[in-house]
């Protein structure tokens, strides 16, 4: 691997909508360089960057893809991310790993739902952007209102860099805006109206410069690279260019273009914390501290792990030991790879603002730090549909548990989690679609096919009075009986109580101890004096309640929020074992805890759903019926609106489809708990009902 001067290093992420042609222009600006020597094509399955089973399959982006090569004396790291909202988790990750954004969009479909998404994130990420318009061979494509509609919706600072020669079938070319040609026929837009302003938005950054241009002196072309590069960091511009990737038209212009207006490594401001806890600024010098990131991970079909690694500050070289932020010990390098789509090439060491991966480190993770000064996590939005999964065939339990670890790790957006209650492993996406493409590449790559249904909602019981009473447990069949009486108090136990206080505040008669569980908010009070219930079985009576606690009375579920005081009791010298204790607790549990008026909570989880304006009534009729609550509305980026609610878990269990459908994909959401709350009563006698009747079923 060559090295490449700082200033000619070009770090880009191609964003935008599905289906706005970005894995096409990757695969166009390769063979425009003569980096690929064969045609690709996303249609025929044999794009360079959607090298995956899956994205040959349905045509479409699945995973990041990085790809380099040469032009105009430059160095290009270019990642192709997807475009469906499904994946935003491979364009963030990306996003840390370069240092411009070229958002591209389709002239024939507009700015879509992902468009907006992945602007805004380019924006959070501080990164230079530039707009691509796509497409530009398609039919019925209104340029002016599209470049209308981009300027309305992220600033004046959008000028284009060049205009399209027609469109559709009479798609010939562009004609540059900063240095108008002489022939400009068929052009969309005067070429000769953008060129001052284009002007203006570039020497704004620099003073000096301006007065110059005003006085009647241009800027020299070293100036103006170095102008529009500044212009480009500070946001004063964002360059749009148009092109077709399909006919080629407007490749070449492309690729002067980025040369011209996409940031090197050192003119991204980046802030990370060093050893001592405070914010510094990152300097790309060869010669400094290591700073690098993992910025994604990748486990190809031979189970091979890569790791793929920006580095920001510091040499990074093959078999060196290297500290790791939160880590006791260094970690030793193995042989560093450059990356070609599915294939690599070892190198022994790269510089500030390069890319490159590392194979089977298992101690490196998405977002792990390379070096003393930590960069910020990278932040993936929290996955949102959950599905129970299980395998097909008896037997497969620990090669799915393999699977979907695997998944994890390659996959920032995807949890896997065990419900300890409802006893299922839930794996949780971003949609429904994140979850097929899982469930198909499991199949694939991992030859372990599942089955899935939505997961049970991990509803709680509860009392809301108090109650008392006794069970004996007695049992006589000859030999040895069994027997144990036990007389206990329940109360409702609020959450987040000083537990001394509440037992004082109840006024125990002889409290001996008290046992708290602060997982399931239980008390249970030892009051028993004069030895009717011996200290030796009183081990066993806890195991009593603590197995009804888990096994639930009303509806089979973890019961939380009560305080019971074991009063009295009796026993038998011969007969009582702490196996008739243990029943006898959790008997007298389940009978008092029924006449202490019993009740289902339920989650409830807070909501943020970002929509367009003219659905925010829509939405809010929409939570209304799932017994949701609005909270407030805010004003997003882009002629949005952020709607906030809570409402029950098992009310959005499927809002993903609902919200889709509603907005025209045009919204998305996040989803995180907040408390448990009192089910309504009709709510909870079908959920009491269908309980009983699943016990039915299995006895």
């Amino acid at each position: 691997m060559a090295k490449y001067e700082m200033e000619n290093i070009r770090n880009i992420a191609l964003c935008g909508h599905g289906s706005a042609g970005k894995t096409t222009l990757v695969d166009k600006m390769l063979t425009t360089t003569a980096t690929l020597k064969r045609q690709a094509s996303v249609d025929d399955g044999t794009s360079i960057c959607d090298f995956d089973e899956e994205e040959k399959q349905h045509q479409y982006s699945i995973e990041a893809t990085v790809v380099h090569f040469d032009h105009a004396g430059k160095h290009f790291n270019v990642i192709d991310t997807p475009g469906y909202p499904d994946f935003i988790g491979q364009t963030i990750g990306a996003m840390r790993g370069v240092d411009t954004a070229a958002i591209v969009i389709n002239a024939q479909a507009g700015i879509e739902v992902n468009t907006r998404r992945v602007f805004a994130e380019a924006k959070k990420a501080g990164l230079g952007r530039v707009i691509i318009i796509s497409k530009m061979d398609s039919d019925n494509v209104d340029f002016p209102a599209l470049l209308d509609s981009i300027k309305k919706l992220y600033g004046n600072a959008c000028v284009p860099l060049n205009v399209p020669l027609g469109h559709g079938a009479d798609f010939r070319g562009v004609a540059g805006t900063l240095k108008v040609p002489d022939d400009t026929a068929g052009a969309l837009v005067d070429p000769s109206e953008i060129s001052e302003p284009l002007m203006e938005s570039i020497i704004e950054v620099d003073e000096a410069v301006m007065e110059r241009y005003f006085e009647g002196r241009e800027p020299t072309e070293e100036e103006l690279s170095q102008l529009i590069a500044r212009a480009v960091a500070e946001g004063s511009l964002i360059p749009v260019i148009c092109v077709s990737g399909k006919t080629g038209g407007g490749v070449p212009e492309l690729l002067d273009a980025l040369a011209l207006c996409t940031l090197p490594p050192n003119q991204c401001k980046r802030l990370a914390t060093n050893a001592e806890g405070e914010e510094v600024e990152l300097t790309t010098d060869p010669a400094g501290p290591l700073v690098a990131q993992v910025f994604k991970t990748r486990i190809d079909p031979f189970v091979q792990k890569l790791s793929f690694i920006r580095v920001y500050s510091g040499t990074l070289k093959k078999n060196d030991t290297v500290p790791i932020v939160g880590a006791r010990k260094g970690l030793k390098i193995g042989q560093l790879l450059q990356v070609q789509a599915d294939e690599t090439e070892p190198v022994d060491e790269v510089e500030p603002g390069a890319i490159v991966a590392v194979a089977k480190m298992d101690e490196l993770e998405t977002g792990t730090t390379l070096g003393k000064t930590e960069l910020p996590p990278i932040p993936f939005p929290a996955p949102m549909v959950g599905l129970a999964v299980s395998p097909k065939s008896r037997g497969d339990e620990g090669k799915l548990s393999g699977a979907l670890h695997k998944v994890c790790q390659e996959d920032s957006t995807f949890r896997l989690d065990r419900d300890m209650q409802t006893k299922e492993m839930v794996m949780t996406g971003m949609s429904e679609l994140h979850l097929q493409i899982i469930q198909e590449r499991l199949k694939r790559r991992d030859k372990v096919e599942v089955q899935t249904k939505e997961p049970k909602i991990p509803y709680r019981e509860t009392i809301q009075a108090n109650a008392e009473g006794s069970y004996r447990h007695k049992k006589q069949t000859g030999g040895r009986g069994q027997f144990g009486e036990v007389h206990i108090r329940m109360w409702p136990l609020p959450k987040n109580i000083d537990v001394d206080e509440f037992a004082t505040k109840r006024r125990f008669a002889s409290m001996k101890q008290a046992h708290y569980d602060p997982t399931n908010n239980f008390l249970w009070i030892d009051s028993v004096v004069g030895g009717t219930i011996p200290s030796n079985f009183m081990p066993a009576v806890e195991k009593g309640f603590k197995d009804r606690i888990v096994r639930g009375v009303i509806a089979g579920y973890l019961v939380q929020n009560v305080c019971v005081e074991v009063h009295f009791g009796k026993h038998h010298p011969v007969d009582s074992s702490e196996a008739a204790f243990k029943t006898a607790a959790s008997m007298v549990f389940r009978n008092v805890f029924q006449q202490a008026k019993p009740a289902l909570l339920e989650p409830i989880v807070k909501m943020e759903i970002t929509v367009p304006g003219a659905n925010v009534g829509d939405i809010s009729s929409d939570m209304s019926g799932r017994r949701g609550r609005v909270l407030g509305m805010d004003s997003a980026a882009g002629q949005l609106q952020t709607v906030t609610a809570e409402v029950p878990l098992a009310e959005v269990t499927t809002y993903a489809r609902s919200l889709s459908s509603i907005t025209g994909g045009q919204g998305s959401y996040t989803i995180e708990f907040s408390h448990y709350d009192i089910v309504p009563g009709n709510v909870q006698k079908e959920i009491i009902a269908k309980a009983a009747l699943k016990e039915e079923e299995e006895d």
